[in-house]
């Protein structure tokens, strides 16, 4: 079937989809760097590891900095996804293959780029291990790793995705099964679960449950589906601003929403799904669905859990201002593998890339680091297939908004931003080095009701 298409009119939101339509389209520079293929050097200036939003991105503002043959990246992947366009695919609003590109197409020009895995981290001998046995040494590192999916600490997963009804918008390989359960569902409980661990984009695990509820009501099956949120954590949203409008969307839609509870077992074959209450250990519920959305536990990169380079929890400890390591100073972080105590998306990263670029400019020169990152974030957090609240907020929880008016509204702009005009930022501009956030339209716009 073909997926889902969005339907608006009247001549303002046409406008903004011709505009924003421009982010649908792939810019395609030719890209020379010097492949996996060609013999690597054993020492670089700024060793990069991850291809990632961060990795990539940190390695084309390093290319400027110190030039091309003296930056490299480690990453044993194909293909680079953005993967924030995956809540739209899993509700059939976006095209799976719109998200990915081969890696070689985005690592910067003449950066090296080293198709291997790292195995192991020395930082105090300024080098790393590769699964290809190769050593390679760094003057300074950028840890962007990312972040893992652990699927297989849910009894039942990841095997159970080879069972119809359930879906994860997590992973290339189970989003388009989302979109197949959310096709198929006829009646019963469709359930969407939020884990008892740090995850990327905590806002998506519910996206897909507004984004269902729509397509029911489209498809004349709302009356038949029984919409279940089960999270582990004790609020829908950690911004009260931004929680208290999901609350009224949640409270006008009939949605139920169950706290301190999560997920340890799917039994794909009887449709049934096991939660244990967090506030009373042990005690477990089972319930059958028709549809199932799994967000995994995630946790830091196994490498990291056991590297000098990570805190007691696995994540690599940074000063949260400078993005500096808190031991080894020519050591880096950036993203969802540090411990930055705000909440891990694309934004962060665009945002952190910034002020990670600026202080290992001042390190170069033996300076102290001035510029601070203040931890904004962002999750535009879609509640329909043609409306965004756009959540933007800093370590404290605060909002931290660009636009001058309510961002806790739904908006037909913010959904069109998040859909068009977010890939195209992210493809042609941060993955380039030249996006580190809307901290200077805040400015603009902010100078501009003054």
């Amino acid at each position: 079937m073909t997926a889902l298409t969005t339907v608006v009119s009247g001549p303002r939101a046409r406008l903004f989809a011709c505009f924003f339509r421009l982010g649908t389209q792939q810019a395609s520079p030719l890209q020379l760097h010097t492949g996996a293929s060609l013999a690597a050097k054993n020492h670089y200036e700024v060793l990069v590891l991850g291809g990632g939003s961060g990795g990539i991105t940190m390695a084309a503002r390093m290319k400027r900095r110190v030039g091309a043959e003296n930056v490299a990246i480690v990453e044993p992947s194909e293909r680079h996804f953005y993967q924030p366009i995956w809540t739209l695919v899993g509700a059939g609003a976006k095209q799976l293959p719109s998200s990915g590109r081969p890696t070689a197409s985005v690592v910067p020009s003449g950066v090296e780029w080293i198709k291997a895995r790292v195995v192991e981290l020395n930082p105090d001998k300024n080098c790393i291990h590769t699964d290809n046995g190769k050593e390679i040494s760094y003057k300074y590192l950028i840890i962007a790793l990312g972040i893992q999916l652990d699927y297989e600490k849910i009894k039942g997963l990841p095997e159970g995705f080879d069972h119809p009804k359930i879906g994860s918008n997590y992973s290339v390989k189970t989003v388009e099964k989302t979109w197949k359960a959310l096709q198929d569902f006829k009646e019963g409980n469709a359930i969407f679960t939020f884990p008892n661990t740090p995850v990327k984009c905590a806002g998506a695990p519910q996206k897909i449950m507004y984004l269902s509820e729509a397509y029911f009501r489209k498809t004349g099956k709302r009356s038949k589906a029984n919409i279940i949120f089960n999270t582990s954590l004790g609020t829908i949203f950690g911004v009260k601003k931004y929680a208290a409008a999901l609350q009224e969307i949640i409270q006008e839609r009939n949605l139920t929403v169950n706290y301190k509870q999560n997920l340890i077992e799917v039994r794909a074959d009887r449709q049934e799904a096991v939660f244990e209450n967090l506030d009373k250990p042990g005690e477990t519920q089972v319930i059958s669905y028709e549809m199932l959305h799994v967000t995994p536990p995630m946790s830091s990169p196994d490498v990291l859990k056991t590297s000098p380079v990570a805190d007691a929890a696995g994540w690599v400890d940074v000063d949260k201002e400078t993005l500096q390591h808190k031991k080894y100073p020519n050591v880096f972080g950036i993203g969802d593998c540090t411990n930055l105590p705000t909440s891990k998306t694309a934004a962060a990263v665009a945002a952190q890339s910034g002020i990670l670029d600026r202080t290992i400019s001042l390190i170069m020169k033996n300076q102290k680091p001035m510029k601070k990152y203040d931890g904004y974030t962002s999750c535009p957090l879609v509640t329909g297939y043609n409306r965004v609240i756009l959540a933007e907020f800093d370590y404290n929880a605060q909002p931290l908004e660009t636009f001058p008016f309510d961002q806790s509204r739904e908006r037909l702009t913010m959904y069109l931003m998040k859909a068009d005009l977010m890939p195209f930022l992210y493809w042609n501009m941060m993955l380039r080095g030249y996006w580190g956030g809307p901290a200077f339209l805040r400015k603009v716009f902010h100078l501009g009701m003054s």
